[in-house]
């Protein structure tokens, strides 16, 4: 891995631009198909031909993020190569609601140090940890979570009902 001076921060209203980091293709692998036996999580990785993926770009709002939780950004120098948006819950683990790395800074550790200062933060806030929503069919984010000592707490084989993604489901992560 390449040592790079890579510095996390809350986003403020000084640079909320930042929060529009472009969204950028990536590779679905494969897919993490998940089991529950006698109260543990299985599960298994199931490996198909690559395909590239890219999301929309989003419309986030900076008040509306920061009056619901705060956005992280990673700096390479002055230029922002990741993004974490955490969301307040009722629950005790805060939302990692979005988090993305561009092509240039992945795999460098960028959003390890995202993770840690959101948990870090979230810990501040009384938060028991935080956690996300994987798609199952991603399996180098499902692959990162695992990583980086998130743990698989449910499955929703049903949110994609009805629509043309039905053969998905989402992997809910917990990070305590």
């Amino acid at each position: 891995m390449i040592e790079m001076n890579i510095d996390i921060r809350k986003i403020s209203e000084s640079n909320q631009q930042d929060i529009f980091l472009p969204n950028e293709p990536f590779e679905l692998r494969g897919r993490l198909i998940v089991s529950r036996v006698a109260e543990k999580w299985h599960y298994r990785k199931e490996l198909m031909t690559p395909v590239e993926m890219i999301f929309p770009d989003e419309t986030y709002d900076y008040g509306k993020l920061t009056a619901k939780g705060f956005v992280l950004g990673a700096y390479l120098e002055s230029t922002c190569v990741g993004l974490a948006i955490m969301e307040d819950d009722w629950m005790k683990h805060m939302y990692l609601a979005d988090l993305k790395v561009s092509q240039l800074a992945r795999r460098l550790g960028v959003g390890q140090k995202l993770i840690a200062e959101a948990f870090r933060l979230a810990k501040e806030r009384n938060y028991q940890g935080i956690y996300t929503i994987g798609q199952d069919n991603n399996l180098n984010a499902c692959e990162f979570y695992l990583k980086v000592g998130f743990e698989i707490g449910g499955l929703n084989t049903r949110g994609y009902q009805y629509t043309a993604q039905e053969e998905k489901s989402d992997i809910y992560f917990y990070l305590s």
